[in-house]
């Protein structure tokens, strides 16, 4: 079996119908990156993914949470407001958080990235920044700020169980990336000042749910041309590495996974081969930039037993965007919800069955990417 779903070292991708070989800059950009990483003195200063940050239109923040608890195993931890925001906290075992909110007042930096065509009606909606743990960061703000990465707020921000800082939204992605260095062995998200809220929301009562769990990946479309400045840019900020790309030719489309670890949240970017030119030809990853902007299309959740997830979702109103693609034999399952109408994004369910060593298959990256093409 190709477990690695056809994947290649950086900057060549297998001979067949599938993929093809493209001759890429990003394999000889990757060494110096990494290089200039570790000689900045950044290894070992920002670890795993700790949490994502959703924002949403201030009516459709409660909505947006009672779908997140009927469709994934997810609970909420906190709620609480403060003078800018209301918030939820959603966690579940052994995952990065989902920071769930809607801004009641101030300037929105990601505004810019919500004008698409499709966006512009939710100008507010989209998972704006991931938020990894910091081990040092003073030291790492400091290095960075000389390497002229430039953050939203002067100074790191300080709260009763954190602190953190995040960058500016990134011109490739439209994504923020926080770090947050926790103080003791408290886990609140809760700023200072703010006011703690009842929680009324109910997780529904059914068993199936347990078997969706936490965070597997995201996916972040990102335009053809920009495809290596973003993973470039991530792996400054960050411990990543690059570890393979997926390329469909018939599709014009590249999906390229990073990675901390094997068993850590990974981060996908898809991008264009070729830059978008039509509808009819530039294929659905470049179309679904034009019409929604760069920005993170799906959240990947672990499950067990997808075939009875898959059954019970559609059964309780769960509508999708491709039918279960892949198969044990292959060694992985994996569906794509209809994007909520709360916060634009997509689920993912994903089974990899034991002894899948890989993170995708061939056939499965087509048929997903191909399905995008419906929104």
């Amino acid at each position: 079996m190709d477990n690695r779903g056809g994947a290649v070292p950086p900057g060549r991708v297998a001979e067949g119908d599938f993929l093809h070989w493209q001759e890429d800059d990003l394999a000889a950009k990757l060494p110096a990156v990494m290089k200039s990483r570790k000689g900045a003195g950044l290894e070992g200063l920002i670890e795993g993914l700790e949490a994502v940050v959703i924002n949403t239109e201030p009516g459709r923040l409660e909505p947006a949470v009672e779908e997140l608890l009927k469709f994934t195993g997810l609970e909420i931890k906190e709620h609480f407001a403060d003078q800018k925001a209301t918030t939820y906290v959603l966690g579940t075992r052994d995952s990065p958080s989902l920071v769930i909110g809607s801004r009641r007042k101030g300037r929105n930096p990601f505004s810019p990235f919500n004008q698409a065509e499709r966006a512009s009606a939710l100008p507010n909606t989209r998972l704006e920044t991931f938020v990894f743990r910091a081990r040092d960061l003073d030291t790492y703000v400091d290095i960075q700020r000389d390497r002229g990465v430039g953050f939203l707020t002067d100074s790191i921000i300080d709260a009763p169980d954190f602190r953190f800082i995040q960058t500016n939204p990134s011109r490739f992605t439209g994504n923020s990336l926080g770090f947050i260095e926790w103080k003791g062995t408290g886990r609140s998200f809760a700023g200072a000042g703010a006011k703690r809220l009842p929680i009324t929301l109910i997780k529904p009562d059914l068993p199936w749910l347990s078997l969706i769990h936490g965070l597997d990946h995201t996916a972040t479309r990102v335009r053809a041309i920009e495809r290596n400045n973003a993973i470039i840019e991530f792996l400054s900020l960050t411990g990543y590495h690059f570890d393979f790309a997926v390329f469909v030719k018939s599709l014009n489309s590249i999906t390229s996974v990073a990675r901390l670890s094997r068993d850590d949240f990974a981060m996908v970017f898809t991008s264009g081969i070729a830059p978008y030119t039509d509808d009819d030809t530039s294929g659905p990853t470049e179309k679904f930039i034009r019409l929604y902007g760069t920005r993170v299309h799906h959240m990947a959740f672990c499950t067990e037993e997808i075939d009875e997830v898959f059954r019970e979702l559609g059964s309780h109103g769960m509508e999708f965007l491709v039918d279960l693609v892949g198969s044990p034999a292959e060694g992985l399952k994996q569906t794509f919800s209809m994007p909520s109408p709360h916060t634009m994004i997509v689920n993912e369910y994903i089974h990899r069955y034991k002894g899948f060593d890989g993170f995708f298959t061939r056939s499965n990256v087509e048929a997903l990417t191909r399905a995008t093409g419906r929104q």
